[in-house]
Parts: C-alpha cells; structure tokens; sequence
C-alpha cells in the first residue's frame, strides 16, 4: 500500500512503514505530516498489527523540514491561520505517541530537526552507526516545536537535552547510545533486519499487557507535556517573526554561516 511520500508493507503482525522521498533526502513537507498522521491512525486500529516499524529509504532517515516551505512562510499570512498550520506538528506527535502498537524507529545517516522529533515520538529507536542526530531550528533563529521538548529531556535528561537543541549540532549514533536516545546501533547493511527483529520481539509477547504497559509508561512520564509546552508554537511565531530568522533562512539558502543579531 502506498500513500503519497509513504509505503506500508506487512510482515507477519509487524508493519513497516517507509518514507520514500530519498532524492528529496526525505524532507518533511506539509502534506508529508499529513500523510503520517493519516497513517498512524489508520494503523493504530489494526488489531492483527502488534508491531510498527518506521524507516525511510536512501542515504538519509531525513533532513528535516523542507526549508523552501519555511522561507515562505516569512511572507506574512495572517497570524491566526499561520498559528493553527503551525500546529500541524504537535499533532502528529501526538498521533504517533497514540499509535497502541509498540513501534521502532530506524535511522540511517541525517536525521534533524522534525525527523528527530518524529524518531523521539516512538518508542524505540535503532541506529545504524553512521547515523548523526539532531535538532537544527536553533540555527534558524527558532524554538523547537510539536511538543518534542519534553521527549529529548526525558530521553537524555536536561543538561544533554539543552546541548542538543540550543546549539543544533549533529550528534554521532554512539554518543546518543551513551546518552540514552538511542536504543541500539547496527551496521548500516543490517539496519532494516536489527528493527524488523525488534519488532518480531515486541508481536510475540501477550498484546493487550504490552500496549497497556506502553500506554501508562507514556501516561507517567508525560503528565505534564500539555501543560508546560502549550505555547511553543507562539514562540515560534515570535521567532519566525525576527530578523534573526530571515538571517537564518538566507544563510541556510547560501550554505554560509548565520550572523545574528538578536533582533
């Protein structure tokens, strides 16, 4: 089955979900996070699914968010509208944290901003060990959105979680073993195989007690997401209003450095 920048194949009671923009380098656009979160709903009420894998093919796991669709977003729309497309994220976190299923997420190469957010929203991650991760809306003069922050805090704790986001850098697959993002790491050839027996793991175990447990666990630790990051989505309109952000854009456009000004 196929749908726009997605596959989905069943294996068994795993199912393998595949983002399928590699010339793209699998970027994120608007209707890509539509396309998910459709996905995710639709497999989530799939009783004879016990398992999900998310993986993308090519080079990379993604690159992020399309920065051509940013840039036009510093066109000025109006504010209300821009603010409920900006939530766009949020949902689909949201959706894939809902998903019943325990589900893994297996990344190769770059995966940044919106993809590590995605990655975070599973439940576990497996990397092959040339994969780099990060958050890079920093360098765009921007917050991290879709309610992700709380995700990287517990994964990694605060003071690791504040490295990776405030300074946007790419992070190698064994320091985020070591720091607790990542769950495994695997040869790239062997990727695919070291998630789908993952999976296979989680579909022979008793399904009704294990997306309870998945449910409390998720319950528990995110308590209190909705109330404390209610309003990233304004402090990213406040930052995508700033000069700093058209800096941001422009550098990234010019494969230059960004100079800021804070204004």
């Amino acid at each position: 089955m196929s749908e726009g920048d997605f596959r989905l194949r069943t294996t068994g009671a795993v199912a393998v979900l595949t983002l399928d923009r590699p010339l793209k380098r699998n970027a994120l656009t608007s209707q890509t996070l539509l396309q998910l979160e459709r996905l995710a709903g639709e497999i989530r009420e799939m009783p004879e699914i016990r398992a999900v894998v998310l993986r993308a093919e090519g080079d990379h796991f993604s690159v992020g968010a399309d920065i051509s669709s940013l840039g036009g977003a510093a066109g000025n729309p109006a504010t209300v509208q821009l603010r409920r497309s900006a939530q766009q994220g949020a949902r689909l976190m949201r959706a894939l944290q809902e998903i019943d299923q325990p589900t893994i997420c297996a990344i190769q190469g770059i995966s940044t901003g919106g993809a590590t957010c995605i990655a975070t929203a599973c439940d576990f991650r497996i990397a092959a060990s040339d994969a780099r991760m990060g958050y890079g809306e920093v360098k765009l003069g921007i917050n991290l959105m879709w309610n992700a922050l709380p995700l990287a805090v517990r994964l990694v704790g605060p003071s690791r979680a504040k490295r990776l986001v405030m300074s946007g850098d790419l992070v190698a697959a064994p320091t985020l073993a070591d720091w607790g993002l990542i769950d495994e790491i695997t040869p790239r050839a062997a990727l695919d195989d070291a998630a789908i027996a993952m999976a296979e793991k989680y579909a022979a175990l008793p399904p009704i007690a294990v997306q309870m447990i998945k449910r409390s666990v998720n319950a528990l630790s995110g308590a209190l997401d909705a109330a404390v990051m209610h309003a990233d989505t304004d402090q990213w309109l406040l930052g995508m209003r700033t000069d700093d952000f058209a800096e941001g854009i422009a550098a990234f456009q010019e494969k230059r450095a960004g100079r800021f000004t804070g204004r």
